[in-house]
């Protein structure tokens, strides 16, 4: 799939499988109803339905967003999100674990199985976004060419002191 013909974009144009916010979501675009909850096994909003006939144990998913304990998404070395690989029993993958919509439900304080994402297409970069929000870049897109004026390098330098000194944005 081409890039997408705008200057970024969200993570989730870049999922591979469907993404189901909550229990009536699944259930309105599954026509059933979402497997119980079980509050032993991390939420799980997304489903692999293939992988059920996966003739292994564990499917393999090259590209997710790469989190830590507490869900919040790591830098790699360049400064940029990162990406790894997901290994899931198949059983696993094939099914979600979405919590029931009401507050404070045991199991929820664990961060959610990250989504399997499409490979980047060359033209294309994960960046954190305002507010530490993974989002990609159209490197194509005229929006971030550099013209008269700011560059980009000149806007992460800017960026870099306001942060230093503990300046936000209006």
């Amino acid at each position: 799939m081409p890039a997408l013909p705008y200057p970024k974009y969200g993570l989730d144009s870049l999922y591979l499988f469907p993404y189901y916010q909550t229990r009536d979501a699944y259930r309105k675009a599954a026509g059933e109803e979402p497997p119980p909850w079980d509050p032993r096994k991390p939420p799980k909003y997304w489903m692999d339905a293939k992988a059920r006939l996966s003739g292994r144990r564990n499917v393999v998913y090259d590209f997710t967003l790469a989190i830590s304990q507490s869900g919040t998404p790591l830098a790699g070395p360049d400064g940029k999100p990162m990406l790894d690989l997901l290994v899931l029993p198949k059983e696993d993958a094939a099914t979600v674990n979405i919590p029931p919509d009401a507050t404070n439900v045991p199991g929820t304080d664990v961060p959610p199985v990250p989504p399997p994402l499409r490979p980047l297409e060359p033209n294309e970069e994960l960046f954190f976004d305002v507010g530490g929000v993974v989002a990609v870049k159209n490197l194509d897109h005229p929006y971030w060419k550099e013209t008269a004026g700011f560059t980009q390098a000149d806007r992460a330098l800017l960026r870099a002191i306001a942060a230093k000194l503990g300046v936000t944005g209006a």
